[in-house]
């Protein structure tokens, strides 16, 4: 028979990708998603979704929407990318982060609690409820420090990162208090296609190619750990497969660098890509500008705990991958003018991963 998996904010960057690597699996996708600036049905259009698949505009903190999707479409797992994410939107304006990290995953949750109550007792077994979150939680590292496990202690830094705690401490209490079969990744920096054009790499790729400023916070020297998105949702799906619930496991790319290294890298691929732009070399365009509040100086993730119990690993390096993320950029500048608004082009120079 046939599983139906509900898939909540899977017209954004993470989810877009993981509907396409389900696509080609024997299940139905029942795609719930609000449509902020962020999702955007285009994408969904772009991957060929259609029946017997199923796309929901719609909000999870809309408690009877969400149940009513449950009673009709009985998933047999629920997949949670819905998330405000954009770190500098939270410092300008935390309400929306607080809304629905917070109090949309709460009425997630206890929609599903509801559901899978009454569950025939094999259903009730083999459901999953999985969350997807961030190594933001775990706050900053020293340069020496040891990459974050699974065990580091949480200490967020901004309006986002205490709201995606937040969703993660109520996600381990509904399987403590309740018995809720549910997991959660915390993932490292995702890059790849379908990304919104405010994050770094996409919001370098292409002022680079609109000759426009490579802004770069403070010194450049912030790191990250950078995970091609398609090794996370492969990931994602081996936890969802295979992952003991009540588990918390760590996905990431093994690939630490700081923003500056990033953003020179992106320039010189752009040169090889496009030799005769104007623009080469692009790395001219680099600019530093005023740090942001509470900026973390460091990420790094431990994922040796799913290399070894689950047996995966990312197959992209660093360099694969950002030449594979610069040129699907390149050829699908349509895409990106279609998801990005009016107000989105007079902000875009401002902001920032």
């Amino acid at each position: 028979m046939t599983q139906t998996i509900l898939i909540t904010g899977g017209a954004g960057f993470i989810g877009a990708n993981f509907v396409k690597q389900l696509l080609a699996e024997n299940q139905r996708l029942v795609v719930l998603d609000k449509l902020t600036y962020a999702g955007n049905p285009e994408t969904l259009s772009l991957l060929g979704l259609q029946a017997p698949h199923q796309f929901i505009q719609g909000d999870i903190g809309d408690r009877p929407l969400v149940q009513s999707l449950l009673a009709k479409h009985q998933p047999t797992a629920i997949v949670n990318f819905a998330a405000e994410t954009h770190v500098d939107r939270s410092i300008d304006s935390p309400a929306p982060f607080i809304q629905t990290n917070i109090l949309g995953t709460f009425n997630l949750l206890e929609a599903t609690r509801h559901y899978w109550r009454q569950l025939p007792e094999a259903q009730h077994h083999s459901f999953r409820f999985l969350h997807i979150s961030t190594d933001e939680v775990f706050g900053s590292l020293e340069p020496h420090d040891p990459p974050f496990c699974e065990t580091t202690p949480y200490a967020p830094n901004s309006p986002y990162s205490a709201s995606k705690a937040s969703s993660d401490h109520l996600v381990r209490a509904y399987f403590h208090t309740y018995d809720l079969p549910t997991l959660i990744t915390n993932c490292s920096n995702n890059y790849g296609p379908f990304q919104f054009p405010e994050k770094l790499i996409p919001l370098v790729i292409l002022n680079a190619l609109e000759g426009q400023p490579l802004p770069i916070y403070g010194d450049g020297q912030n790191i990250r750990d950078w995970l091609y998105v398609e090794d996370h949702c492969r990931g994602i799906h081996q936890v969802l497969v295979q992952g003991i619930p009540g588990e918390t496991y760590n996905i990431g790319g093994n690939a630490e660098r700081t923003n500056l290294w990033l953003v020179q890298q992106i320039c010189t691929i752009l040169d090889e890509l496009c030799p005769g732009s104007p623009q080469v070399p692009h790395a001219n365009l680099i600019q530093f500008v005023h740090d942001r509040p509470g900026h973390d100086r460091r990420y790094a993730i431990d994922f040796s705990k799913i290399e070894r119990t689950l047996g995966w690993h990312p197959q992209e390096s660093i360099a694969s991958g950002l030449r594979k993320t610069v040129q699907w950029y390149i050829d699908h500048r349509d895409w990106c003018q279609a998801v990005a608004s009016d107000k989105y082009q007079r902000e875009r120079l401002g902001l920032q991963v």
